[in-house]
């Protein structure tokens, strides 16, 4: 993931599944610093049985930035991105500020030529950057 051209993640797992998005970061250690996991068709999260803390970032349907949760311990039944939020971008605690995502960014994807990505379950696993810019301007 890259925020004007500054690389913030580098191994991006996205969960599109029914059964990926149940499963989510369940039982995982930790996620690294320069890795995050993608969520799709979700609007809110929980971090119950969460072994560390989440930053979590919610995207409408158009990949804008609606919400921002700093920091957000386990233990949590929910955690809402609003009536807008159409998917969650969850990265260990302290990976948002490092990039400097603000609401209203728009979040454009781009591939990492030199990944690997692999499919199965409905999870992709791979390193896709991704690119933050002001809303209606992509960079």
């Amino acid at each position: 993931m890259m925020r004007e051209g500054r690389v913030w993640v580098r191994g991006t797992v996205r969960a599109a599944t029914w059964r990926a998005r149940l499963r989510g970061l369940l039982g995982r250690r930790s996620l690294g610093a320069d890795a995050a996991m993608l969520i799709e068709r979700c609007g809110a999260v929980h971090t119950v049985g969460m072994r560390f803390a989440l930053d979590l970032v919610f995207f409408d349907r158009a990949w804008r930035v609606t919400r921002v949760v700093r920091n957000v311990p386990p233990g949590r039944w929910m955690v809402g991105g609003g009536w807008r939020a159409a998917r969650v971008l969850e990265s260990e605690a302290g990976c948002v500020d490092v990039a400097g995502v603000r609401i209203g960014e728009t979040l454009v994807w781009r591939p990492d030529p030199e990944a690997e990505t692999m499919r199965r379950g409905g999870v992709d696993a791979g390193r896709p950057h991704v690119q933050f810019g002001e809303e209606g301007k992509l960079r």
